[in-house]
């Protein structure tokens, strides 16, 4: 039997998806007779949410969605795990969705979490374009994680990237380092975390005096810490010469660490390798790695934050919300006085919070 919708129901009953959706919510700002019209149609065509969810009455589910590009990449499972146990704090169960970072894989999140299975949905998007975000939008509250471009309307928290990306390439001028490469970006089109990463690596040489040369940026074919080390490594055979690296992420850190290994460089001595995200495995490494690290509870927090005020309709232009991030100080690219504290530097705020 084919499951009824509320599209269904509102054809049944003659009203908008938007009046279904307030009535099946528990909205207040609806009148007793219009409530029983829709309730007649949801009971005549005998609608059910495919989850159970709390009462009627209050109109707020106790499921909330997750969706991200990969859960194989260790930074999307990590934030899938705070995601978790902060929804769980907060009364919530959480639903996870992996869209694989292309646009059927978003579009099938955006289309099928239907309003009535999960109370709000947070989504990383890396494919489609925040017009396609727009029209794709119901009348489920969404709140958007990362770099992407956003609808407008919509509320997004993400890390300043440029900025982390200048303190990364500060700390390895810092170590007297002068020929720094760039690792790990997509050989095609840049994605918007690369994008903005490469343009704090520029302004940092810039801002030293130092030339942009773009022989010293290495991409890859293949987003992994294999595609890195293939790439370094067939770089350095070529004739590559760097004395630090700062790389997309910290799987493109293990990759570089293999690829120099591999071809007798020393790290740090010769080469002060810096990665992005600060994951579990850097720091089982050898020599284990000097990281960015976004302050993850905080983007998690703050995304929960605006998404439970959209779940109590509040109403406000878009907000896009800016949380910390620090470096992570490790054995790839250690202090000035050679002092590994991965506790050194405090998460960095600046900008946090800026509405926009």
């Amino acid at each position: 039997m084919e499951r009824v919708t509320l599209q269904d129901v509102a054809e049944r009953a003659g009203v908008s998806m938007k009046t279904v959706s307030n009535v099946v919510r528990g909205y207040k700002h609806v009148s007793p007779r219009m409530r029983e019209r829709v309730q007649a149609a949801l009971d005549e065509l005998g609608y059910r949410p495919n989850l159970s969810g709390r009462s009627l009455a209050t109109g707020r589910s106790s499921l909330l969605a997750l969706a991200v590009p990969d859960l194989r990449r260790p930074y999307f499972a990590e934030l899938a795990h705070v995601f978790a146990r902060v929804s769980t704090a907060r009364g919530y169960r959480l639903l996870l969705e992996e869209t694989g970072g292309t646009p059927e894989g978003e579009r099938a999140v955006l289309r099928d979490l239907e309003v009535g299975v999960v109370a709000g949905m947070v989504l990383h998007p890396q494919a489609l374009t925040a017009a396609e975000l727009e029209l794709l939008r119901h009348d489920t509250p969404l709140v958007f994680l990362g770099e992407d471009q956003r609808p407008p309307t919509a509320d997004q928290v993400a890390i300043d990237n440029v900025a982390a990306a200048e303190e990364a390439m500060a700390h390895l001028l810092g170590l007297g380092r002068r020929r720094i490469g760039f690792l790990g970006h997509e050989t095609g089109p840049l994605s918007s975390p690369s994008e903005l990463r490469i343009a704090g690596y520029r302004q940092a040489l810039e801002q030293a005096g130092l030339p942009y040369d773009a022989s010293l940026l290495v991409a890859r074919s293949e987003g992994d810490a294999v595609g890195a080390e293939v790439a370094l490594g067939e770089a350095l055979d070529a004739g590559l010469s760097i004395d630090g690296l700062l790389c997309r992420d910290d799987l493109a850190a293990v990759g570089a660490l293999r690829a120099l290994s591999r071809r007798g460089f020393d790290v740090p001595g010769d080469v002060a390798v810096i990665g992005w995200d600060a994951i579990d495995l850097g720091a089982s490494t050898v020599p284990s790695i000097t990281s960015v690290e976004p302050d993850t509870h905080a983007l998690v927090q703050r995304a929960l934050d605006l998404l439970l005020e959209r779940m109590d309709d509040h109403q406000t232009p878009g907000r896009q919300v800016t949380v910390g991030h620090r470096i992570v100080v490790r054995e790839s690219a250690p202090a000035p006085d050679s002092v590994v504290d991965d506790s050194a530097q405090q998460f960095d705020h600046r900008g946090a919070d800026r509405v926009g």
